[in-house]
């Protein structure tokens, strides 16, 4: 498979010249093997923990193990051993000084970084890698963000609005980027089956997966939502603390984000629900039932995959930077909203997503509401659309197209 350059790969490097071990963690299939092996191949042994003797040889006998495989070493699907990491532990403080012993990956958040913080803590770095953002994809992996002070910012190449959804349906899955030609949905059907019932089944005894599936798939049709998951639960047919703890499953295995509410004292009623979004928009509309980019574009869920997309490039882009993302939408009791707050260097950021390429001064409201509410905190705001207009909105407002975010 063709390997695509990823944003993170430079924070890689930076950790492992400074930590004595790096901590990986990331969905199924978002290219972590891929990438380790890229950037350490050579001089690391490689060792996979997910299969049955091997994770047996590991948990029987840690300290035979790693003896075994000593540093350097690539340990993948660590989270299947997690009782390896009080002796890694114990190796590491035995020789504190020596950087890049061990790059350690999972696919399981919660669970692993639970195991890290109780074993690892100030040892190693703790970075995450997701699916392809689409400057990623794009063979520009450091572009900057719009609102960042860069001298070098080339506009990037434009994406007609057809192709733009064809994206949108195929995900960011590094081996479907990198292999147009695969059948879309046969592989997110073989993804959500294979891989993303394993984890759910390895996190919580879930004995229906048939409820769950279709828990998945009312959730999905609710992303770019606010989240009540009480009337969920009603719809299903299940109580609200099983509904939480599948959500939990879903967070803990890198499917979904909660967006959560922008608070500030400006005397004005806001909405305190948080909001759910799907983390890759291809599984978004897999789950949906969408198999064609025009349906896509003009059905109901147009709007909440659109929005998907721009909130996914964002939070993706900040993680592969090795940044925890500060992000949330802000909306009052009155309906004025918008859709996402980026807060950098004391700045927010307000976007709206709008589906329309004609974008208008009128869109810009919400973030007009917004920065008579908070006055000099708020920096430029921005309109991302689809289409290929850059163009200054006033009031400190930029039309832009998705391909540029």
């Amino acid at each position: 498979m063709t390997y695509i350059p990823r944003t993170l790969e430079s924070v890689l490097l930076k950790a492992n010249r400074e930590f004595p071990a790096i901590v990986l963690t990331g969905p199924r299939q978002s290219g972590k093997t891929t990438l380790l092996k890229h950037l350490f191949g050579k001089h690391y042994r490689y060792v996979s923990i997910e299969t049955p003797d091997v994770r047996e040889a590991a948990s029987i006998d840690p300290r035979g193990f790693l003896a075994l495989y000593p540093p350097p070493v690539i340990l993948d699907e660590v989270h299947f051993a997690p009782s390896l990491l009080p002796y890694i532990k114990e190796r590491l403080d035995a020789h504190r000084h020596e950087k890049g012993q061990y790059l350690l990956s999972g696919s399981q958040n919660l669970l692993l970084i639970e195991q890290v913080t109780e074993s690892l803590a100030g040892r190693a770095a703790i970075l995450k890698l997701l699916p392809l953002t689409m400057r990623e994809a794009m063979g520009r992996p450091q572009a900057s963000f719009p609102w960042e002070e860069k001298k070098d910012k080339p506009r990037r190449k434009n994406i007609p609005i057809p192709d733009l959804w064809k994206e949108f349906l195929r995900g960011g899955y590094p081996e479907l980027s990198a292999n147009p030609d695969r059948d879309l949905i046969l592989w997110h059907a073989s993804y959500v089956q294979t891989y993303l019932e394993r984890d759910v089944r390895s996190l919580r005894q879930i004995g229906d997966m048939m409820l769950f599936q279709s828990f998945l798939r009312i959730l999905a049709a609710r992303s770019g939502q606010l989240l009540n998951l009480t009337e969920l639960a009603r719809d299903l047919g299940m109580v609200v603390n099983t509904a939480k703890a599948w959500l939990s499953v879903l967070e803990a295995t890198f499917q979904v984000m909660i967006l959560r509410p922008y608070f500030a004292n400006v005397g004005k009623r806001l909405v305190k629900t948080p909001k759910v979004y799907f983390m890759d928009v291809g599984t978004l509309c897999y789950l949906t039932g969408l198999k064609d980019p025009v349906h896509a574009a003009s059905g109901p869920m147009s709007g909440p995959i659109f929005e998907t997309a721009v909130l996914s490039e964002i939070v993706k882009t900040f993680l592969h930077r090795g940044e925890e993302p500060r992000i949330y939408f802000w909306r009052t009791s009155f309906g004025i909203e918008v859709d996402i707050i980026v807060e950098v260097n004391g700045k927010l950021i307000p976007i709206e997503v709008k589906l329309s390429s004609t974008p208008r001064p009128a869109m810009a409201v919400g973030i007009k509401s917004f920065r008579e509410a908070l006055g000099n905190k708020v920096g430029k705001g921005y309109i991302v659309h689809p289409g290929d207009i850059h163009l200054p909105l006033g009031a400190g407002t930029i039309a832009l197209p998705f391909i540029e975010m």
